[in-house]
């Protein structure tokens, strides 16, 4: 009497993100379908791999997507996946600083690509954090917008940052204060100067995004800044900048004259 076969149930451990291997497949990271050593999408991964290797500034958006969701997903064709996301969100930088309840909604993306994507970002915006964090800030003034812009520019919401500085400028605390609306985020200077002195910072940059792109500033965050930068100066800490980024670019109000 031949005996039945059982299906295994062995976990991959190499594998990311947790995945398990489909059953009845052979294990392995380039596995198909039954009974073929290789999917169709393995050579043209392989030579994706062996084109970013060579030169990573050459690859367009939608391939360098695929090469992120490859190693959440390694046992799908995530091409379709990528351009998915790039005709969602309309580009690499919106489409990894997306909220991950909106990423979820795109039909074919779970949690380990969701992890992927947010990991993506995570690892940009450090790598700027680190450039500014022991030079000081008024001398390395490029890079920090560059790292503003990282991490706020393509936010959907209203974000307030703010940036606290000791007597040579240098980075004391980067923290996020307040989170808002589309178009609104409540800031309360009494708070902001409290802060401040719990640090012992003697100058702040304020740093807010603006998620219609528009970098211009409103009537309201004229005023804003105008009651920050007064409440600040009655205990001796200075407000250098008051910096509004978005998609098309910034607005330093110190370089418009109305700081």
């Amino acid at each position: 009497m031949s005996r039945s076969r059982r299906r295994s149930s062995t976990h991959d451990p190499a594998l990311p993100f947790g995945e398990s291997a489909p059953p009845d497949r052979p294990e392995g990271p380039d596995t198909g379908t039954p009974g073929v050593g290789k999917p169709h999408y393995a050579g043209h991964r392989a030579r994706l791999r062996e084109r970013f290797l060579a030169n990573p500034e050459g690859l367009p958006d939608y391939e360098l997507l695929e090469l992120l969701l490859c190693l959440a997903q390694p046992r799908s064709d995530v091409k379709p996946l990528a351009k998915a996301l790039l005709a969602r969100f309309g580009g690499f930088a919106e489409v990894i600083a997306a909220d991950p309840a909106r990423l979820r909604d795109v039909k074919g993306l779970g949690d380990a690509g969701v992890a992927a994507l947010k990991t993506a970002e995570a690892a940009a915006v450090r790598l700027l954090r680190e450039q500014v964090r022991d030079a000081p800030v008024l001398s390395s003034w490029d890079r920090l917008l560059d790292y503003c812009r990282a991490a706020m520019a393509y936010r959907e919401i209203e974000q307030f940052r703010i940036l606290f500085l000791d007597t040579r400028n240098r980075l004391i605390a980067d923290e996020l204060q307040q989170k808002g609306t589309v178009n609104h985020t409540p800031v309360y200077p009494r708070e902001v100067v409290r802060r401040a002195l719990e640090l012992h910072a003697t100058a702040l940059i304020l740093v807010h995004n603006h998620p219609s792109g528009d970098p211009a500033p409103s009537k309201a965050d004229i005023q804003m800044t105008q009651q920050i930068r007064n409440a600040a100066h009655a205990v001796g800490v200075t407000v250098h900048d008051h910096v509004i980024v978005g998609r098309g670019g910034h607005v330093s109000f110190k370089a418009q004259g109305l700081l």
